[in-house]
């Protein structure tokens, strides 16, 4: 089975179709999205429609419940807050109803699907450091768990007691360790390279690689500015910061 894993969409249209024509090239098998469909960009209800009519298994990101009304928006900075309010606006009673029924944890026999971390998922804390991975790493039940929700890539790794970051992140699974893949952003990366960010997991094999691909950013910025959205969003996305 050949997996597409992606996460942190955005609301940012371009990046996403350009995610998935590549993974049309990569014969994927089966989608899983670790959250935030929406939040940021200003095509929300067209990224909603594409990641539900591919089926994906997807889970909620703190930008999908709040603009579901399940996590409070004061959660948020006053440029994320702008942008939730504006997209609650953008969607129908039944998308923001679908937002709202996304669960914090999912996993099948082979991995575990989650946003930011397997503790309080609730929370949504941040995996920045090795040493937030340890409680994740604790409650893990399988080898394999996928995070998004910090827009940076990683591929974290334990052998027993010992945790390290894959200094690459193309690896091969090995037996006796555990991974965490946070598979970076679709349609927001905060790692300094604005390219869209995406990963191919391969059963078979045992591969996860997460990729990049460039896309359309000047049309995603030009919409974000049209649909009055704060100015910083689209600035960003040049800089994937």
């Amino acid at each position: 089975m050949r997996y597409g894993i992606l996460s942190d969409v955005h609301g940012n249209l371009e990046a996403l179709e350009a995610v998935l024509a590549l993974y049309q090239e990569e014969r994927i098998e089966n989608f899983f999205c670790c959250g935030d469909v929406v939040g940021y960009g200003a095509n929300p209800k067209e990224c909603l429609e594409i990641v539900r009519g591919l089926r994906m298994l997807c889970i909620a990101g703190n930008h999908d419940w709040a603009v579901s009304g399940r996590l409070n928006p004061a959660y948020f900075n006053p440029v994320a807050k702008e942008a939730i309010y504006w997209t609650q606006k953008q969607l129908t009673a039944e998308e923001i109803g679908f937002l709202n029924d996304l669960q914090l944890v999912d996993k099948n026999d082979q991995l575990i699907l989650t946003h930011g971390s397997l503790n309080e998922p609730e929370s949504f804390h941040y995996m920045m450091y090795l040493s937030h991975a340890v409680e994740t790493f604790r409650l893990m039940d399988r080898n394999l768990c996928f995070i998004g929700h910090s827009h940076v890539p990683q591929i974290i790794i334990r052998q027993k007691e010992k945790i390290w970051l894959s200094d690459t992140l193309k690896i091969t699974m090995e037996p006796g360790c555990q991974y965490i893949i946070n598979v970076g952003s679709v349609g927001q990366p905060r790692d300094g390279n604005p390219m869209a960010g995406y990963c191919v997991y391969d059963t078979k094999s045992q591969g996860i690689e997460i990729k990049r691909i460039t896309y359309d950013i000047k049309l995603a910025q030009k919409k974000i500015l049209q649909a009055g959205l704060p100015a910083s969003l689209a600035a960003r996305l040049s800089i994937g910061h």
